[in-house]
């Protein structure tokens, strides 16, 4: 039974908080309570964000878990970045497949899961919503991202520290159906290091091209073992790397305390150049045109074998 001050809490029913006396439908339909789905009520006050809507989703829909990018936004992780599921105004749910909804606010998927898939974020204990490990591969099997955009998903789980690519792995044995061959298909070619995606973007498509493999995250050291930095992607033989200049692009973590992720210390970088490394920086804009940022660093790489005299590779 709902009490007044839970009212001020959580979403609730308006039919509920009406049958009890906690409020006459005019009250309801006044200026202190705002309407967030049907019969679904919070205080007018409240941010009107995705967390809600998820909120009232699971108030109206008790049997249902947040799925999609819906559920990858409960775990702070935005995997369509600023136009994600944060500026979103339909929450995905998924409920038995016996069930039949429809409702505006909502885009329901008729689907079941197995209990050990499903659970509630830490800060978000009312909403049930699936594991970071199932919430990854719910997305990477969806057909209408493709392999690219499957991987870059899986990345970003193991980069806000939700998940491991062995874990993934695990946790992948238990999903078959549609979209599961592309899932499984992702898996092989995420790495669970990028910082963002769109090292992972260019990770594709430099394996895709007819250029030497580069390692990724790789640690550079001076002689006496001190560690200078890690550096995005780099051809160890040729002292040649890749790096990403700037931050707007690279934030995808909604945790707060990631943030997002500052300019290059260009004192480090000089550092690096000072130890005989050539350095190509990758900026935004740069990824607009993939094909041509792959060859821009393939002739980059040509001219650094020919200027040290060593083979590419």
């Amino acid at each position: 039974m709902l009490a007044t001050d839970e009212l001020l809490a959580v979403p609730f029913r308006g039919s509920d908080a009406v049958a009890h006396g906690l409020l006459t439908p005019k009250q309801l339909r006044g200026p202190r309570w705002r309407r967030v789905l049907r019969d679904v009520y919070a205080p007018a006050a409240a941010p009107l964000d995705h967390e809600l809507r998820a909120r009232a989703a699971a108030v109206l829909l008790p049997e249902g878990v947040v799925t999609g990018r819906s559920g990858a936004w409960l775990w702070r992780v935005d995997v369509d970045g600023p136009d994600g599921a944060a500026a979103a105004e339909e929450v995905e749910v998924s409920v038995p497949s016996n069930r039949s909804v429809r409702t505006p606010g909502l885009v329901v998927r008729r689907r079941s899961f197995a209990d050990h898939q499903i659970g509630c974020p830490p800060w978000l204990r009312d909403v049930p919503t699936l594991w970071p490990d199932h919430a990854a591969l719910d997305l990477a099997s969806d057909p209408r991202r493709g392999l690219v955009e499957s991987v870059v998903v899986l990345d970003q789980f193991c980069a806000a520290g939700l998940t491991s690519l062995s874990s993934l792995r695990s946790a992948a044995r238990w999903w078959t159906g549609r979209g599961s061959r592309g899932m499984q298909a992702a898996l092989r070619d995420a790495d669970g290091l990028a910082g963002s995606p769109p090292e992972t973007r260019l990770r594709l498509g430099l394996y895709a091209g007819p250029w030497p493999r580069p390692v990724a995250q790789y640690r550079l050291v001076r002689a006496d073992g001190r560690r200078v930095k890690e550096l995005d992607f780099a051809w160890p033989h040729l002292r040649f790397a890749v790096e990403y200049d700037g931050a707007p692009h690279v934030a995808t973590s909604l945790r707060p305390e990631a943030g997002f992720r500052l300019p290059k210390d260009r004192r480090v970088l000089n550092e690096v150049q000072g130890l005989g490394w050539q350095l190509f920086y990758v900026t935004a804009p740069d990824h607009h045109d993939m094909t041509g940022l792959v060859d821009r660093i393939g002739a980059a790489l040509l001219a650094r074998s020919a200027e040290l005299g060593v083979p590419l590779g």
